[in-house]
């Protein structure tokens, strides 16, 4: 077959089929896009042939009368090349000065902080499919899936900088005092720690709740900071909880950083970033505009708020919602839980109150509303310009797990400089 035309990035992604294409793995469009991403800086060759096999099976399915070699889908992988990255919101740095990987990347939090620092991501893996399809709509790049996969793990090239994540809370069954490397298998940290032993970067930066401190009495951590020290070699400060209402963002929000530096560099002090000398507030998020009357809470749903509230109080617990004026700072943005009922906020600019939901009641005309998924971005420090593909639930769910992009920047900056 003489390629005559070419295969747009779109159909190989299956969006013009009238069917859906099923993949013949799950990790041809991941392949696909870290081929497109790494073609000219000789990472690309760990990508390559799955980046031609997905090509191959698009134009089996496009031209099924015709035969199909490796070499045509070669041919059609090196078209693209022309085409690609031209519309990707948040495109890698022109000359980039250091390589990275984004673990549980969710939807890129660390990566815009890392590309905003002149750094090139070289791999990412999330399993989340709605994450996934943010993180493509705003890199151009598709994330490999279940990093705990051996068959995803292959794909992690050599000779990348740092190593990003941002892991779940998992306990550790300890058999030593201590704990050590065996002791964390079947946890994602031990993932983590596995990528870390074989890949050998020079740095890593991992964030975490705040909870990880004390969880399991402190056994949790201390047994991932004797991995990381110990069997790891690597040179780790100790790790510091970090708002991010102390980096420009009004968002009451601690997380735990962990850094840590591969012992041969030299490495033997380090310093967390101070805080700002910057005041933020809600005012400094809010909309400017009236948002839909979707956002306001009905007068039904009010009440079993407030009812719900004084339970809890008659009980002694703080629990309940809340609202944050103007010239106050956010709750942490989490999902699931009060994540949305603690981050209420007044907004007094709504004129027309007809329903456009299937709400019980009338809605409140107290000017009561809940965050719009845009605020809560800008409680995360996302730009404006971030691309929000996904209905408003999973949106919500998306911030609420991502991270506070202003001070993982700044810790970053701090790593970088160290290894640079």
């Amino acid at each position: 077959m003489k390629l005559k035309e070419k295969i747009s990035i779109e159909e190989v992604f299956g969006q013009k089929f009238k069917v859906r294409v099923v993949e013949p793995s799950d990790y041809g469009k991941a392949a696909l896009t870290h081929y497109l991403h790494n073609s000219k800086n000789g990472i690309s060759q760990f990508y390559k042939k799955g980046a031609v096999e997905h090509v191959k099976y698009a134009l089996e399915y496009k031209f099924p009368e015709e035969e199909i070699s490796y070499e045509v889908a070669e041919e059609a992988l090196q078209y693209m090349l022309f085409d690609f990255k031209n519309k990707v919101p948040f495109p890698e740095p022109k000359e980039p000065k250091f390589k990275f990987i984004d673990l549980f990347a969710g939807i890129g939090g660390f990566r815009l902080a890392m590309q905003s620092l002149g750094g090139k991501c070289v791999f990412t893996s999330e399993w989340d499919e709605q994450a996934k399809k943010t993180y493509a709509a705003n890199f151009g790049e598709v994330p490999f899936g279940d990093i705990t996969k051996e068959e995803t793990k292959r794909f992690i090239p050599d000779g990348f900088d740092v190593l990003c994540a941002g892991f779940p809370c998992q306990a550790f069954s300890i058999a030593g005092k201590r704990g050590g490397f065996e002791d964390t298998r079947g946890t994602l940290f031990f993932d983590v720690a596995e990528i870390i032993k074989r890949k050998k970067p020079k740095a890593f930066f991992l964030e975490n709740v705040k909870g990880l401190r004390n969880h399991d009495k402190g056994r949790t951590l201390a047994t991932i900071l004797n991995v990381l020290r110990e069997d790891l070699g690597y040179y780790v400060p100790d790790p510091k909880i970090m708002n991010a209402k102390n980096f420009g963002v009004p968002q009451n929000r601690e997380r735990i950083f962990i850094v840590g530096f591969r012992k041969d560099l030299g490495i033997s002090e380090f310093e967390y970033p101070e805080p700002l000398d910057k005041v933020v507030s809600f005012e400094d998020v809010k909309e400017e505009t009236v948002v839909s009357v979707k956002y306001y809470l009905s007068n039904q749903y009010l009440k079993t708020l407030k009812e719900h509230k004084a339970r809890h109080e008659g009980k002694g617990n703080g629990f309940g919602y809340e609202i944050i004026p103007d010239d106050g700072i956010a709750n942490a943005v989490v999902c699931g839980g009060m994540g949305r009922e603690r981050n209420l906020v007044y907004d007094d600019r709504l004129e027309d109150f007809t329903p456009i939901t299937h709400i019980k009641g009338e809605v409140n005309r107290l000017g009561i509303r809940k965050m719009t998924p845009r605020e809560w971005a800008r409680l995360q420090g996302f730009p404006d310009n971030y691309v929000i593909p996904v209905a408003d639930a999973s949106s919500y769910k998306q911030f609420g797990n991502s991270v506070a992009v202003p001070a993982i920047k700044a810790t970053a900056e701090k790593v970088i400089n160290e290894i640079l």
